[in-house]
């Protein structure tokens, strides 16, 4: 070995003893160690789903914040808010755009995240819609147009814009709708508690519970023939499709799709409790009130603790419990009470 190679070979030794036994190796490890532990308790601590609120408390608070005193629509529109509110500033933040961990490591937050999103652009796109206008051809409100089409943005964009900016605004201007609403100086805005517009919002609501039922009770997988052109002799369909079809949610969806039906139906309770306030009229004069109640009932026991460290996919009749047939059961029963109050609030 020449002189040079044996040089080298003490460098090398040297470095390895440094680095992998020495003072800095054994710091190194120490560091790494202690930062993946407070990732790992961070993820822990941010993996939480907020809890209920009162929203007759939050529209008093939301009112007084505003001035103004709380009138017809004002629950409905300040419990929209206050669902936006929690999305962005519950604990951890908003965390579906996040790139950095545990944000990034983490899945279930960000599905629950888009169930109760979902809920807000469908009752900000009712708002702007129907809720806010006497009839068809009437005029748009310029705030609610806004408050919609912020809420639409991008939920999973990080930089230029954020969508967490994109949705403050979105509160922003949903606020001055409330603002102006409860003014009694002025008349720009204006809330329309009608029977044909609460059938408008429950039919979106029937849509989105109808789908997810549907994608609960397909985690052990079943046998589904093609309903699409029932009732119609004359109904046609762009593409033939087969008459039986095997429907089956990926095993590694199961918990997505739950934690999506748990943000969704965090979010539906606390609408529907404020459409009970701003359509009690409405609602006792169709002697449906009890209906409307009934369905916050059925939706009630999807937000009980889950005290499984993952969600199960037993057998339907098995050993092992299934969370996902149970939270479909849940809403499957809650959408049948909505058909049926639907068709309540369309009789006269």
């Amino acid at each position: 070995m020449s002189a040079l190679d044996d040089i080298k070979s003490k460098v090398s030794d040297g470095l390895e003893t440094d680095t992998g036994k020495g003072p800095l190796g054994i710091g190194i490890g120490v560091l790494a160690g202690i930062l993946m532990a407070a990732i790992g308790v961070t993820g822990f601590l941010w993996d939480a789903e907020p809890a209920t609120f009162d929203v007759n408390q939050v529209t008093e608070r939301e009112t007084r914040q505003a001035g103004v005193n709380s009138v017809r629509g004002s629950t409905t529109v300040a419990t929209t808010i206050e669902l936006a509110s929690i999305l962005l500033n519950k604990r951890g933040g908003y965390l579906t755009n996040d790139l950095m961990p545990p944000g990034a490591w983490m899945d279930n937050v960000p599905n629950w995240e888009f169930g109760v999103l979902v809920q807000i652009r469908d009752m900000a796109r009712t708002l702007r819609n129907n809720l806010s206008r006497s009839q068809s051809q009437s005029t748009e409100d310029e705030g609610l147009v806004n408050a919609e089409n912020q809420f639409y943005f991008d939920n999973d964009k990080w930089i230029l814009p954020e969508s967490e900016d994109e949705y403050r605004k979105g509160i922003h201007a949903l606020r001055d709708y409330l603002q102006r609403l409860g003014d009694t100086e002025q008349q720009s805005a204006q809330f329309y508690a009608r029977a044909d517009n609460l059938r408008t919002w429950l039919s979106e609501v029937e849509t989105r519970l109808g789908s997810l039922s549907q994608r609960l009770s397909a985690s052990i997988g079943k046998r589904q023939l093609d309903t699409s052109l029932a009732g119609d002799s004359a109904a046609t369909q762009s593409t033939a499709t087969r008459n039986e079809i095997e429907v089956k949610t990926p095993w590694t969806e199961l918990d997505d799709v739950f934690y999506e039906a748990r943000g969704t139906t965090w979010a539906l309770i606390h609408l529907l409790k404020a459409i009970e306030v701003d359509f009690r009229d409405v609602l006792e004069k169709k002697n449906a009130l009890v209906s409307l109640q009934q369905i916050i009932r059925e939706l009630e026991p999807t937000q009980q603790t889950l005290w499984s460290p993952v969600i199960l996919n037993g057998d339907g009749m098995g050993i092992l419990a299934n969370h996902s047939l149970v939270m479909g059961s849940h809403i499957s029963r809650a959408n049948a009470a909505i058909i049926d109050l639907r068709r309540l609030l369309s009789e006269g």
